[in-house]
């Protein structure tokens, strides 16, 4: 029998473990970034174009590489920062496996300029798909600049199922900002497309929070410490009433490196129980600092996932120290037993004792008696008045008994309000294609429990989810207002000003077209602020934070999933947040026009999220029910 098992090789190897190390152009944005802060840069920049399908470039001032070391850095399992297996439990470095920069090498186009420093000229190296196409001497600064071009040049299945520009920008801001938030002490600048994102000079840890996420973000925070021997605890939670329904301000960080561990998670939601909205999620920058040798960071490829040597005591002491932040600023309610000073007795009347009241009945006092003489009580000083028989109360019902009389009560209108319609009268029976042209005088439709609507049809009867069918109306309206650019706009007297952070800002920039054509005025006046001058006729001033949060939400969470344009998922997210709510009561000229609105709809029995709008009942089927 021949051997079949062979070694793969280097490039094969090297494709193979990028499909685990480089998954989106975000993920080279890591490689490289911690890369340079484990140089020992006191300054890095990022410059990405076009989300980095074109290009993503990282240039630092570290202590940069020699001839030797250049070249080798681009081999598998090449690394500076262990040497042995027993350093894997010591690690005080981002990086440690040696596969980041052959994984990328493996899948684009790579341009490194470095030099050390001392050095006069440094080394420029061109990699293309793992093939090194030239080595030569040039004139560069001191540190390393590495460029990634044309990412998954050689995969172009995975080039494919890249998603659009603004979700791949979204996910490269989410990378910049962990590593920027975990290293306040680096100067740290992002270019997209020649623009500036992000210019984040040195700082603690409260101003490079606020100067990722905004200015207005300062008095939303509230510092965590504490210093036991497991763990040293520090950072930031945010008030209950500025919590957010998505999981974007949730950071955890161990010794400067960010993870994502849903325990921990548990244990700031727990210490938040009872104070947070409904479905609002709490908010948080953690830093943790413990022993490297208690932590295993070698368990999932991205380095985001850890295990800790005892979890339940870390768990315990976190939700600990967040209770106590919430109680020590005031946050959390805290129970008063002291004496509430309105409830004590008044100095003066200290030493008086309580006298029992007098009470005074006049026995002499008959209700049914005809006349009364005027008598004052005695006990309250008011006079008693004598009842007398009214004079000429007769002359009321004079001339009733004459019929034609001009008072008489048979001529008289008396207002009333119309007696309801009953249910269960008949009306002429109509389809659905008969339903535009409903008679407004006769209720042919009923609202049930404040969610669904009832409606007689031919075969039987019609129940319509009130919540769907709106959804599937304005959906299809932004849609058609998007496409057409003939939406109905009304202008505020007073423009809002809302708060957003950078990444939130840019999510709007590339929303703007759209939002204007669904009827939405926006601009951006200065950095964190959003200026609504103009919105949809179809909403109210006070629901425009709502719809916008809702439409953020939608967007970072990528709903809906790949394959959709970006205008599907802001009329998506609008009709969601603008449709009518289960439990809002309709009167019968609403439920007449949605009845009419739906089944002129393109697609009327489904809503835009795929779910039923209406079912139907035939009146045999009802028979069935009653004779079963």
């Amino acid at each position: 029998m021949s051997d079949i098992i062979k070694l793969l090789p280097d490039h094969v190897a090297n494709q193979i473990a990028a499909g685990e190390v480089v998954q989106r152009p975000a993920s080279v944005v890591k490689e490289l970034l911690e890369n340079a802060i484990d140089a020992g840069a006191s300054q890095i920049k990022l410059i990405i174009k076009e989300a980095g399908r074109t290009l993503v470039q990282v240039i630092d001032d570290g202590k940069g590489m020699s001839t030797t070391d250049a070249r080798l850095s681009f081999e598998r399992h090449a690394t500076s920062k262990i040497n042995s297996a027993d350093d894997l439990f010591a690690l005080n470095t981002k990086g440690f496996r040696g596969e980041a920069l052959a994984s990328i090498a493996a899948v684009a186009h790579v341009e490194l300029k470095t030099k050390p420093e001392g050095e006069e000229v440094g080394t420029q190296i061109e990699i293309e798909g793992s093939v090194i196409k030239s080595q030569e001497v040039c004139a560069t600064l001191q540190g390393t600049s590495i460029a990634v071009k044309n990412l998954f040049f050689n995969i172009p299945a995975r080039r494919n199922f890249l998603k659009s520009d603004s979700v791949e920008l979204r996910h490269i801001i989410d990378e910049f900002q962990r590593v920027a938030l975990a290293h306040e002490s680096i100067v740290f600048m992002l270019y997209h497309n020649d623009s500036e994102l992000f210019n984040l000079p040195k700082a603690n840890k409260r101003q490079r929070i606020v100067g990722v996420f905004g200015p207005k973000t300062n008095e939303k925070l509230v510092p965590v410490t504490e210093d036991t021997e497991i763990v040293n605890i520090d950072g930031f939670i945010v008030k209950p009433e500025f919590s957010k329904k998505t999981k974007g301000e949730q950071f955890f960080f161990v010794n400067d490196r960010f993870i994502k561990h849903p325990y921990l998670n548990h244990s700031v939601s727990a210490a938040f129980d009872g104070l947070l909205p409904d479905r609002a999620r709490a908010s948080y920058f953690i830093y943790l600092k413990v022993d490297p040798k208690s932590i295993d960071i070698n368990i999932h490829p991205t380095k985001t996932e850890v295990k800790f040597e005892d979890e339940h005591a870390i768990y315990t002491l976190l939700r600990a120290a967040v209770k106590h932040s919430l109680g020590q600023f005031n946050i959390a309610p805290v129970l008063d037993f002291n004496r509430e000073s309105n409830m004590d007795t008044p100095y003066s009347y200290k030493n008086k004792e309580a006298q029992v009241p007098k009470i005074e009945v006049d026995r002499h006092f008959n209700p049914f008696e005809q006349e009364q003489k005027v008598k004052t009580n005695s006990f309250t000083g008011t006079p008693h008045y004598e009842k007398k028989r009214a004079a000429g109360w007769e002359n009321i019902y004079e001339g009733l008994d004459k019929r034609n009389s001009s008072n008489s009560f048979s001529h008289l209108q008396i207002e009333n309000e119309p007696e309801p319609e009953s249910l269960f009268v008949e009306h002429e029976s109509k389809g659905f294609n008969d339903l535009k042209e409903t008679d407004s005088d006769s209720a042919n439709t009923y609202q049930l429990h404040n969610k669904y609507i009832v409606s007689a049809i031919k075969s039987g009867m019609m129940l319509i989810d009130q919540q769907r069918a709106h959804q599937r109306v304005l959906y299809e309206e932004f849609l058609r207002n998007i496409t057409v650019k003939e939406s109905v706009s009304q202008q505020l007297l007073f423009p809002l000003r809302l708060d957003y952070s950078p990444a939130e800002l840019a999510i709007f920039k590339d929303l703007k077209e759209s939002l204007e054509n669904t009827g939405f005025a926006l601009d951006m006046p200065e950095d964190g602020v959003l200026e609504v001058s103009g919105i949809p006729a179809s909403i109210q001033e006070s629901e425009v934070s709502i719809v916008l949060e809702q439409l953020l939400s939608d967007v970072e969470q990528e709903v809906p999933d790949t394959g959709f344009s970006q205008t599907d998922v802001l009329a998506k997210s609008m009709a969601k947040s603008m449709a009518v709510k289960t439990g809002e009561k309709l009167d019968e000229l609403s439920r007449e026009h949605l009845v009419n609105k739906l089944f002129a709809c393109t697609e009327p029995t489904m809503s835009p999220f795929l779910k039923k709008t209406f079912i139907t009942l035939t009146v045999d089927e009802l028979d069935r029910k009653f004779n079963a």
